[in-house]
């Protein structure tokens, strides 16, 4: 058994440290099970020690010095900033922030590179940092350096054209069809952008439990009010729920979205269905097939868009966010949506961005399978320890829907989630003891594991146990290194 060549951060200690050790690195280091419910309550022991966050969630040091120096710039008393990289998402969040507070919100141009700040009171901050999280139209930490440094930017236009050639390459489709932005969550606002457009009065549907953002796009940037009635939501995904979907179907449907696999529970539901109801009721679909590690599933010619967050297993390095949508030229919508997507794009995935995410990606299709192998045997190992409740994965959970769509080669994934027996007595001093990376993120080449509910759902954690989400749930992004490593880790965490 070897050890891993990086620096595995889970001890008490470690709290805040970013997780690559590197300045850009995505993920923070959250070791023990209080300081998630910490940094939710937001325990300034807990998000003062922090040197990074997801940058979603938690504005990196440098962009926070951004929005301080367009603040000193431009801001009035009582007023605020957030900055965002062009003056269309600009407005996008003014707009936003005027609905949902009243506020008197204006937006300027600060320090150049079509990066436009929102001025607003101070009241209203939490909900343009909310549009922030949802959107993902975000400013990455390394163009708000180059900002602040007065550094001139690369515009990555070559490196951009290979990642979307890449993308395309494992999609099936042309490169003309891929499109990048800054966030897995960009590419998806984009998309429901879309939607709106071709049918601004109707509603969507979310079928399956999804990763948090998804369903708050929908829920939170809707056109329709309220909000509650802008998307229909299946949070099992069955097939009792399909066939309510082909009822609800006599209306004109916005759009549906659906996770294969789903994030946390790692279900599949029956996409070919869906597929085929969406054809048949003339509604567009969108599958996110993240989770499918870029190369598992060919889930692109049952689609009409496919988004994919290049933040997880395409990058693998969990120091640069991206996403790509990728449209199905073979299907009914490809026209319109086409057209509507080439007026409404604008590339705001910044070139150094691209560039790092150009170089971490050259590896994809050789790492998933050693992740996929890894991820396999680590869930057998967990599945027969009698300390284990369940293990939730894609070969155990709807293996037939998952195995629909895989491509020759193609494994599992490397994401599972897991929850144990007496989970309200004993998860806490489980998780404190395991001796993996602990910190929000996913697919990296490294392990690393989170209290995913805690972090995703703190605010609502009795609804997420309604819809079969425990509390207590630990999620696993099971990483490259040496499998008898992993597995020692976790039957020690067990152990304990």
């Amino acid at each position: 058994m070897t050890t891993p060549k990086f620096v595995t951060r889970w001890q008490g200690a470690d709290l805040g440290y970013p997780i690559p050790e590197e300045r850009h690195a995505v993920s923070v280091c959250l070791p023990r099970w209080q300081d998630n419910i910490g940094y939710e309550e937001a325990d300034p022991a807990v998000t003062g020690a922090m040197q990074c966050g997801y940058p979603r969630f938690f504005f990196h040091p440098d962009t926070a010095r951004l929005f301080a120096e367009c603040e000193r710039r431009l801001a009035g008393p009582g007023e605020c900033a957030i900055a965002f990289p062009s003056q269309r998402v600009a407005q996008r969040c003014a707009e936003f922030v005027r609905r949902e507070t009243g506020a008197n919100v204006r937006i300027a141009e600060c320090l150049g590179d079509g990066v436009h700040a929102v001025l607003m009171p101070i009241a209203a901050r939490d909900t343009a940092k909310a549009f922030w999280q949802h959107a993902g139209e975000i400013v990455p930490s390394r163009h708000a350096a180059a900002l602040l440094g007065q550094l001139s930017s690369p515009d990555g236009l070559l490196e951009k054209r290979s990642i979307r050639e890449r993308v395309a390459s494992l999609q099936g489709c042309s490169a003309d069809d891929v499109y990048l932005f800054p966030s897995g969550m960009a590419a998806i606002f984009t998309a429901y952008r879309l939607f709106q457009r071709l049918r601004p009065e109707s509603r969507s549907i979310q079928f399956g439990f999804p990763y948090v953002d998804n369903l708050k796009v929908q829920q939170r940037l809707s056109h329709l009010r309220p909000a509650e009635q802008a998307v229909v939501f299946f949070p099992r995904g069955t097939e009792a729920d399909i066939a309510e979907v082909e009822r609800l179907a006599a209306e004109p449907l916005l759009g549906l979205f659906v996770e294969l696999p789903g994030n946390p529970l790692l279900g599949s539901p029956n996409v070919a269905r869906l597929s085929e109801l969406s054809l048949r009721h003339e509604f567009p679909l969108l599958i996110d097939d993240t989770l499918a590690a870029c190369v598992n599933l060919d889930t692109l010619p049952i689609a009409d868009v496919v988004a994919t967050s290049l933040t997880k297993y395409f990058s693998g390095a969990g120091n640069v966010l991206a996403g790509s949508l990728v449209l199905n030229r073979e299907r009914p919508y490809y026209e319109r949506l086409k057209r509507l997507l080439d007026e409404e794009f604008e590339d705001i995935f910044y070139g150094e961005d691209a560039i790092v995410l150009e170089r971490n990606s050259r590896d994809v299709a050789e790492r998933i399978p050693k992740i996929n192998a890894n991820a396999a045997r680590l869930c057998e190992f967990l599945a027969e320890r009698p300390e284990v409740a369940d293990v939730f994965y894609p070969a155990r959970v709807d293996r037939a829907n998952y195995e629909r769509h895989l491509r020759p080669g193609g494994g599992f994934g490397g994401l599972f989630s897991v929850v144990l027996r007496d989970a309200a007595a004993k998860t806490e001093r489980f998780y404190d003891a395991l001796q993996i990376s602990k910190g929000p993120n996913l697919g990296t080449s490294f392990t690393l594991c989170c209290p995913f509910t805690i972090l995703a759902h703190y605010r609502e954690l009795d609804f997420a146990e309604s819809c079969g989400i425990s509390r207590h749930l630990i999620r696993v992004s099971v990483g490259a290194e040496d499998s008898d490593w992993q597995i020692e880790r976790f039957a020690e965490a067990l152990r304990s």
